[in-house]
């Protein structure tokens, strides 16, 4: 039986210290950016977050699957009971823009559902993370954690406004038709905030908005741990066409289209 809290407790102290690597590269003047196969950037903060996440969670005896780790093939994977779910850096892209709009997502996976996770902010000092029953928001100073709050069960849907959030680098017709489909129907006022990265799943699980249309591409490692957070704080993640609640480590690491509510 594995203790779920103890697991988690040790991937918010790695998030955290990978967090302060990744801020190093951050105000330094070379991120030696490269190229990767599907043309998204890769930065020496990407591999040296992944380094730490990879070595200090090594003696927990749960496989890694980091979007910068080494290749698994499903023959391999398919037989993962538990296993850990990575994004040592997401939004690279922000990190490259310098809009301090990128996370270190960790999550915990067990039969392919998600069941805790961490999301770091590193600009920010902030900590959201599920512990598989309650979400939590903590501030971190000198690589602790300081103060840590736990996240009421929101339910501000019956409000007569809605606040949506999107994506900042991937806005696009889909989502926009939803969001006015979502209009017609419910008759609500519609605020509609942008956010880059596994922040806007932050925003859900605090109730600063609670809906999250996702209508273009995204990996496992961009949602898994943000997945697990909104989960325990009364909202959860949905395949756009199916209603099915979003599962991990397919075949296929790509996610279909998704609506967190």
């Amino acid at each position: 039986m594995k203790d779920i809290k103890k697991l988690i407790d040790l991937a918010n102290i790695t998030a955290i210290k990978a967090g302060e690597k990744i801020l190093e590269v951050y105000h330094s003047e070379n991120f030696e950016i490269e190229i990767k196969s599907d043309n998204s950037p890769l930065t020496k903060a990407d591999k040296l977050s992944n380094a730490i996440i990879t070595e200090m969670l090594k003696d927990t005896d749960i496989p890694i699957l980091s979007e910068e780790g080494k290749s698994i093939s499903y023959s391999e994977r398919k037989h993962w009971e538990w296993l850990w779910i990575v994004d040592p850096l997401d939004g690279t892209k922000e990190f490259i823009k310098k809009n301090g709009e990128f996370t270190v997502n960790i999550a915990l996976v067990k039969n392919n559902q998600t069941i805790a996770g961490v999301i770091y902010v590193p600009v920010k000092n902030e900590l959201y993370y599920s512990d598989g029953n309650s979400s939590y928001y903590a501030k971190v100073g000198n690589e602790k954690i300081l103060s840590t709050n736990k996240l009421p069960m929101f339910n501000n849907r019956t409000t007569d406004e809605l606040c949506v959030v999107a994506s900042r680098s991937h806005m696009n017709d889909e989502t926009l038709d939803y969001i006015e489909n979502i209009k017609e129907k419910t008759q609500k006022k519609i605020t509609l905030v942008s956010a880059g990265s596994s922040l806007k799943f932050c925003l859900v699980a605090t109730g600063k908005a609670q809906l999250y249309p996702r209508y273009a591409p995204t990996m496992e490692w961009d949602t898994a741990a943000g997945h697990a957070i909104v989960k325990t704080a009364g909202f959860n993640t949905y395949e756009a066409k199916t209603g099915k609640e979003l599962i991990y480590n397919k075949e296929n690491l790509l996610n279909p289209h998704f609506v967190v509510k």
